[in-house]
């Protein structure tokens, strides 16, 4: 590998630190650009420097990685997307951005995003270039497997996921025998769990998938232990994640938790 150092646009979660510690253990430098209330302050032990700014402050961002001659970066952890409505006080490289926008939906903002940093000299890569260990194996992971009932909402809830991700409305959705429970929208994963689960009462089966396009870049489908916590908590008996396309956290310990509540758990090609 050539490069020296990488950029790190850093949201929420633990991601960010994943990141951050592969790439060190590869030679590379890490930057990271932090976002405040959204960001883990571990993160600054683990990179070269840190710039902490504010959803929407762009050009500082492209700033600090110039500054850091800073030639590829990744954009990794999540934003909270109700935050997008209040709070944020976007800079005129941020407004130059959604000015030439129809909406602002997930995909469109990114790409526009990544597209501003290309015309910049700063090449967004793939979130997960350096450690694709983490991205979801095919096959069941889990001692149950899913009964032909809980297959057939597998495959339902496949299709209405890819559906709805189509319209860059969300990845996840909840179903059960043959309804659909919920659908992902700005509230993510884990309350369109809680929600579905409400209404399916249990033995609800919960599908993630990629958008038929999806940009590996950004946005890419995740799931964790908390994925089944909140599943258990609803009684929800199934997890149908892409195999290749989701990022999967803390696996071994999904797989123990899942297989002490009867959670099956399948990576799906």
């Amino acid at each position: 590998m050539t490069m020296k150092r990488i950029g790190l646009i850093a949201g929420s979660g633990q991601f960010p630190s994943i990141f951050s510690r592969a790439a060190r253990q590869k030679g590379l430098k890490v930057y990271a650009v932090a976002h405040v209330g959204e960001t883990d302050p571990g993160l600054e032990t683990l990179v070269e420097a840190t710039k902490w700014i504010k959803i929407g402050q762009v050009k500082k961002l492209i700033t600090f990685l110039k500054q850091n001659d800073v030639r590829d970066t990744v954009m990794v952890g999540g934003i909270t997307k109700t935050k997008m409505f209040s709070g944020v006080r976007p800079d005129l490289t941020a407004l130059k951005i959604v000015a030439t926008m129809d909406h602002t939906q997930d995909d469109g903002l990114l790409r526009a995003f990544a597209d501003e940093l290309e015309k910049e000299g700063i090449t967004v890569r793939a979130s997960t270039f350096l450690v694709p260990e983490l991205l979801a194996p095919e096959g069941c992971w889990t001692r149950r497997k899913p009964n032909k009932s809980e297959k057939a909402d597998m495959r339902f809830g496949w299709s209405i996921a890819k559906e709805i991700g189509g319209l860059d409305i969300g990845q996840s959705v909840v179903v059960r025998d043959g309804s659909v429970m919920a659908v992902e929208a700005i509230d993510g994963t884990d309350a369109t769990i809680r929600r579905g689960g409400k209404l399916g009462k249990e033995k609800t089966v919960v599908v993630k998938a990629s958008k038929p396009s999806q940009d590996m870049r950004f946005d890419v489908p995740a799931v964790g232990i908390k994925t089944i916590k909140t599943m258990s908590s609803v009684g929800a008996s199934v997890l149908a994640v892409e195999a290749g396309k989701t990022v999967v956290f803390d696996k071994e310990e999904m797989v123990t938790l899942a297989n002490q509540k009867g959670i099956s758990i399948v990576g799906i090609e």
